[in-house]
């Protein structure tokens, strides 16, 4: 792919959009990068899950939109998020957390299936504990990016704007 003009591409040194403090394309792959920290942070906040998800707030998807992001592109679901240090993820100790989070979110997934109402991934017996993951993980992931692990989570839309192509 050539880049032309004002078009931005994914490689390092292209570092002019930001998602709040975080320069968006430090990582080779930073949009994967953009979806999998949406998708964690939206999966490791409580107050969000309630306010957003279970009364229906259009613009944040639901939970399997949020599994959707977390494994579309990346393939976690498949294969360890170890293959992505470097290109997704910084280190190694981002791609542990990442692979635990994502672990217990398709473990609960398998259970209730892809259809099920928010209801039924918030009263599964194993989601304190997927929250607890996939907080692990966004936090991690947000601080190594400068951002504020606490900000809540943005809509759909924000996010699409920050991953456009340029």
């Amino acid at each position: 792919m050539t880049v032309q003009g004002s078009e931005k591409s994914s490689r390092r040194g292209a570092r002019s959009s930001t998602m709040g403090r975080m320069p968006l394309n430090d990582m080779p792959w930073w949009r994967w990068r953009s979806n999998v920290r949406s998708a964690l942070h939206m999966l490791s906040d409580p107050v969000f899950q309630q306010e957003c998800w279970v009364a229906g707030r259009p613009g944040y998807g639901d939970v399997t939109d949020a599994v959707y992001r977390l494994v579309e592109d990346t393939w976690l679901d498949n294969w360890s998020a170890e293959k992505y240090v470097g290109t997704i993820f910084r280190d190694a100790q981002e791609a542990a957390l990442v692979d635990a989070a994502v672990l217990r979110v398709l473990r609960i997934l398998h259970d209730v299936g892809a259809d099920a109402a928010v209801s039924a991934y918030l009263a599964h017996p194993g989601w304190p504990e997927t929250v607890r993951a996939a907080r692990d993980a966004h936090v991690l992931l947000a601080t190594n990016d400068g951002d504020d692990v606490d900000a809540p989570p943005r809509s759909l839309d924000v996010l699409a704007i920050y991953t456009r192509s340029r």
